[in-house]
């Protein structure tokens, strides 16, 4: 059974049909990459998974570990063990990366900033609040991710500042996570990213057009010609 398993999911803003009938399942403990040009929709598909506010499917249905969770709220999709990291990073006055990071889990807040290019001894006692940059913020918000130990991450680049890492970090990132049974759903439109999963899909014309071997579906993508459409789609 898959762990997450999407059927015929649509979703429109305003006149304009985002996502057409998308299927997708993935399995557990995979790492899925998606594959798609700017504006296909791929961090649409993020949101509605996650459930948040303003993404609800107009068709289809979303379901985790076999439940539907259409219905369900983001807080209670967090409950079941699906996380993101978010485009805008939390900021907290007053409270330490250390205590942020051991909010999350038992995992250890040293371990976790090392794995996102951090290093602890200048981090630790700093305070998640806007002395820290973006980029510094982004790469915490990941870290919370790897101590969260999630069921399903959904690494949406540049969304949840993976795009900032070297590719090696990205690896071990994505790596660790996979040590601990998590399924990763990884967003991007780097190739070279791609090529990290055990199978990719690559998003067009609000679809799934190919799903299979990163290698195939990175070529596919390359190409900049979907199985459905002439391209134009991808080049929009």
């Amino acid at each position: 059974m898959a762990l997450l398993n999407i059927n015929g999911l649509s979703f429109a803003a305003g006149d304009r049909t985002i996502l057409d009938g998308l299927n997708l399942a993935l399995a557990e403990q995979e790492i899925h990459a998606l594959l798609g040009a700017n504006g296909t929709g791929k961090s649409t598909l993020a949101y509605l998974i996650m459930g948040c506010s303003g993404y609800v499917g107009s068709a289809g249905e979303i379901r985790f570990a076999g439940q539907p969770i259409d219905a369900l709220p983001l807080h209670e999709r967090a409950k079941l063990g699906i996380t993101m990291a978010w485009q805008e990073p939390a900021r907290f006055e007053g409270l330490r990366v250390e205590d942020y990071l051991a909010l999350k889990s038992a995992s250890d807040p040293a371990d976790c900033l090392r794995r996102v290019g951090l290093e602890p001894d200048r981090y630790l006692q700093r305070a998640v609040d806007k002395t820290l940059s973006g980029g510094e913020r982004k790469r915490i918000e990941l870290a919370s991710v790897l101590a969260l130990q999630p069921r399903l991450a959904i690494l949406d680049e540049p969304a949840s500042g993976i795009d900032m890492l070297s590719l090696q970090e990205i690896v071990d990132v994505i790596q660790f996570l996979n040590k601990m049974q998590t399924t990763v759903l990884l967003i991007t439109h780097r190739q070279e990213i791609a090529h990290i999963a055990d199978r990719a899909s690559l998003l067009c014309g609000g679809r799934i057009v190919l799903t299979g071997a990163p290698d195939a579906v990175a070529e596919q993508y390359r190409a900049r010609r979907c199985l459905m459409c002439d391209g134009e789609a991808c080049r929009a």
